[in-house]
């Protein structure tokens, strides 16, 4: 069935006993069209174990240290944020596996929304990340990526002048370019990326050790002298990216909740990817035992990776540096083993960026298209494979859905369109900072209710088949921190909070607003 007529949230599917005024939420238990996945289910778990690998680590660990750094009192309560961080991430991939299994198929978190709270949600969810998360995030690493290549030659601007965000542009073009050429040029350069990205973590980690053995050996530090000097959780002023300090001994409990709340948002951003696991049972021989069995085992090595990576940064770097960096990787190597091999890694760690980034922009054309074939967004959206709009005729419906049509190597052009304009705005407003903490807002929002929302239907639908069932203590530690996080982030960044509610708002106005002009279009209709 093509992907147009698999149950669109607005349009034809509303209709239900002849009547067009029908809206959705009216019978949402019967609205989710739950669909099993496409692939072959040929893998194991330690597939299932490479794959959580290659879709988490990303360039969080190298641009995050900073942000975060800055909004701790010490570095170790830097990594015990990177600790929670992974915490946070590892109860709510399981908690998504077990909704993954409980409602097969595609479409990440839009359709356990709809099912649990009714449609208007599941769309609510795909206007989020469409017009917030995925612009912001792509906004994020093409700045991360200008900026490194600017601290492999010294330069850490606390206010970056427009030049940087001009290149970051370009950055953005680029990656878009590339998706638009075809799929299976995504594909081939995304298996390219993810063994880059862990040989730079193996590399960094490695450059620590040698540190810490030489120091240990010899009494001679090629680091950065504090990290055997000072106490890891002693408070200590932070140096501000404008060059200020910051005397965390004058700061109220209410007030470091909200900066643990922001720092939190910087690891959460490393670890994203995490709510993509119940994708993996789509591929997995037995995905009851085998899932959480990948979760159990990925999602702790991921924390173990990134835990000890930010530890090489305060081992390499003096302490009061980390904070005010955009690129703590490139800054962490320029300082030990200078530019010469700086410029070496940070060509590496540019191509994990663009990895990220070509692997983010590619995700996101395919949730515009899928979104247009909801009829949640317009059609246009929806093109694959040319640029402009398109006309709906005969010869084109018997052509092969957007899907089909991507599956075969066609790339979504208006939609890496949209996304590459969103982005751009994003770029040109804001800074990494500022967009890590609404990134977080804008996902967490909605990740608090899918996990609010499966412990709902553990009271709710007791008897409904769950292949993976972990401890209700799990879903409620994830809802209890991820709640939090998200009021108390809101109230510390309300510039970015007000941001996100206005593009909620538009969203629901424009969901109201089709959903009016299609029950007109049929009343008009029946009247005819």
């Amino acid at each position: 069935m093509a992907a147009s007529e698999a149950s669109p949230l607005l349009g034809e599917r509303g209709d239900v006993n002849n009547d067009p005024t029908y809206t959705p939420d009216e019978d949402n238990t019967e609205s989710i069209a739950v669909s099993h996945g496409t692939f072959a289910k040929n893998l194991g778990a330690l597939d299932g174990f490479a794959l959580l690998i290659s879709i988490v680590i990303g360039s969080g660990v190298f641009s995050s240290p900073g942000p975060i750094d800055a909004n701790v009192p010490s570095p170790g309560a830097g990594l015990l944020i990177w600790l929670l961080g992974g915490i946070l991430a590892w109860t709510g991939a399981l908690t998504m596996a077990e909704l993954g299994t409980a409602f097969p198929g595609e479409g990440g978190i839009q359709p356990y929304l709809t099912y649990i709270y009714g449609e208007f949600w599941g769309y609510m969810a795909a206007w989020s990340w469409i017009v917030a998360t995925m612009p912001a995030t792509l906004a994020i690493l093409s700045i991360v990526f200008v900026e490194s290549i600017y601290s492999s030659m010294g330069v850490n601007e606390p206010a970056p002048p427009l030049t940087h965000k001009l290149l970051s542009l370009l950055v953005l073009v680029c990656v878009t370019t590339l998706n638009s050429i075809s799929t299976k040029t995504s594909t081939r350069l995304s298996g390219f990326f993810v063994a880059i990205k862990l040989l730079t973590i193996l590399l960094l980690i490695v450059a620590g050790l040698v540190v810490v053995f030489v120091y240990i050996g010899k009494g001679k530090d090629y680091g950065g002298d504090d990290w055997h000097n000072k106490g890891w959780f002693a408070p200590r002023d932070t140096v501000l990216p404008d060059g200020s300090r910051f005397d965390w001994t004058k700061v109220s409990t209410w007030e470091s909740l909200g900066f643990y709340s922001t720092a939190l948002y910087g690891a959460l951003w490393a670890y994203s990817g995490w709510d993509k696991a119940n994708y993996v049972a789509a591929e997995l021989r037995n995905p009851s035992k085998q899932l959480p069995l990948s979760i159990n085992t990925a999602i702790p090595t991921i924390i173990l990776c990134y835990v000890a990576a930010n530890a090489v940064y305060y081992v390499l770097l003096p302490w009061e540096v980390v904070s005010t960096t955009d690129a703590a990787a490139v800054t962490a190597v320029t300082h030990f083993l200078g530019k010469g091999v700086a410029y070496f890694a940070t060509v590496l760690i540019c191509l994990v960026i663009a990895g990220s980034a070509l692997g983010n922009s590619f995700v996101a054309g395919r949730m515009t298209v899928a979104a247009a074939n909801n009829n949640w967004i317009p059609r246009l959206l929806g093109s694959v494979g040319q640029v402009g709009t398109f006309k709906v005729t005969k010869a084109a419906e018997e052509e092969d859905s957007a899907e089909d049509a991507m599956d075969k190597g066609e790339s979504p052009i208006n939609a890496l369109i949209l996304n590459t304009v969103l982005s751009a705005v994003y770029i040109l407003l804001g800074n990494m900072r500022i967009l890590l903490t609404l990134n977080g807002l804008a996902e967490y929002a909605f990740f608090f209710l899918t996990v609010l929302g499966a412990i709902i239907l553990r009271s709710r639908e007791p008897s409904l088949a769950r292949p993976v069932r972990p401890f209700i203590l799990i879903p409620i530690i994830f809802a209890l921190i991820s709640g939090f996080v998200v009021i108390r982030g809101a109230v510390f960044a309300p510039i970015q909070a007000a941001i996100l509610v206005a593009i909620w708002l538009a969203g629901a106005i424009f969901y109201y607003s089709r959903l009016y002009l299609l029950q007109r279009k049929h009343r008009n209709a029946r009247s005819d």
